[in-house]
């Protein structure tokens, strides 16, 4: 898993800002807005379900970071894939594993994150068509961005169909700024 809590690099930017808005950014900077929203994708083998197609509410919370706005994610078929896809040069992972106990997944995974070894254990509860929650905690062997470890919370609801004005992949962020995950994929975005 990527450096839960961590923020775009000095001079990053998300412009322009507001609602309805597109920003255009690096994919350096698109592959740290992604997490913790798809770091858990990125990590677990392709056995995890699925999302339901549709628009996600999406609430994250971070041990020791001030609470950040639920985002909205516009989910399609494809989407969780390209998740993987646009994870796949900042992380690489020696050994990933998934299972299920139960009504829950397990999802665990050793991967080099720059110069850090990160050991990430997820565990999903919920259902992939209506509403999951994600308890993450990591260690970071060095500390990655001054951390050692970290723990989040991920809390996701289907809220229903996406609204006629978003296409799948578009990732809403609080402030309206909307970023849209395939044209990350395409090279759409600012480099």
């Amino acid at each position: 898993m990527i450096a839960m809590g961590a923020a775009p690099a000095s001079g990053a930017s998300l412009r322009p800002s507001g609602p309805g808005r597109r920003a255009r950014v690096g994919k350096g900077v698109l592959a740290l807005l992604l997490v913790p929203l798809t770091a858990t994708a990125a990590d677990a083998p392709a056995d995890l379900p699925k999302r339901r197609s549709g628009l996600w509410q999406i609430a994250t919370s971070v041990a020791g970071a001030q609470p950040a706005s639920p985002v909205r994610l516009c989910v399609d078929e494809q989407l969780d894939d390209l998740a993987r896809q646009l994870t796949e040069g900042a992380v690489s992972c020696a050994q990933q594993a998934i299972r299920r106990e139960g009504d829950r997944f397990i999802a665990e995974s050793v991967c080099r994150i720059g110069g850090s070894t990160a050991t990430t254990r997820a565990v999903f509860t919920g259902s992939f068509d209506a509403a999951y929650r994600a308890d993450i905690r990591s260690t970071y062997v060095p500390p990655l961005l001054g951390r050692a470890d970290g723990q989040a919370t991920i809390d996701a609801t289907w809220l229903g169909p996406c609204p006629p004005e978003q296409r799948p992949g578009d990732l809403t962020l609080g402030n309206g700024t909307t970023i849209n995950l395939y044209d990350a994929r395409d090279g759409a975005l600012a480099k």
